[in-house]
This record gives C-alpha cells, structure tokens and sequence, in this order.
C-alpha cells in the first residue's frame, strides 16, 4: 500500500481499517486522514499495544490491501 495514494483514495481505504481496526471511531479516523504515523499511534493507544505490534498489525495490513 502507498500511503501518498491512501491519502487519495482515504474514504475507501478508512472502512478497510475500520473493519481492520473498528475501536478506532470515525472522528479517529478523521484525524488520521491517510496518515501512516497518525494510524500507528491510534491503534497503540485504542488498543492498548505497543508501537511495535502496532507496527506489525499495519504491515500486515499493507500487504493485504
């Protein structure tokens, strides 16, 4: 996944996350805006993890969309 291009394409790609990821609400969402750092630190702290699992959930993400 191309982040510039999510950025593009951020209102198709934010209800794949959010079906990824859905404790992170829309206003969440709204804030992160096709952001890679922004989702990292959302997801961290929605779900309690650390950056580093954070890190591995969105690789994994990327590589299936």
């Amino acid at each position: 996944m191309n982040w510039d291009q999510a950025k593009g394409n951020w209102k198709e790609i934010k209800g794949k996350i959010k079906e990824q990821w859905g404790e992170l609400t829309n206003d969440d969402l709204d804030i992160i805006n096709g952001r890679r750092d922004q989702l990292l630190g959302s997801i961290q702290k929605n779900y309690g993890i650390t950056i580093e699992e954070a890190e591995r959930q969105i690789k994994e993400f990327e590589m299936h969309h």
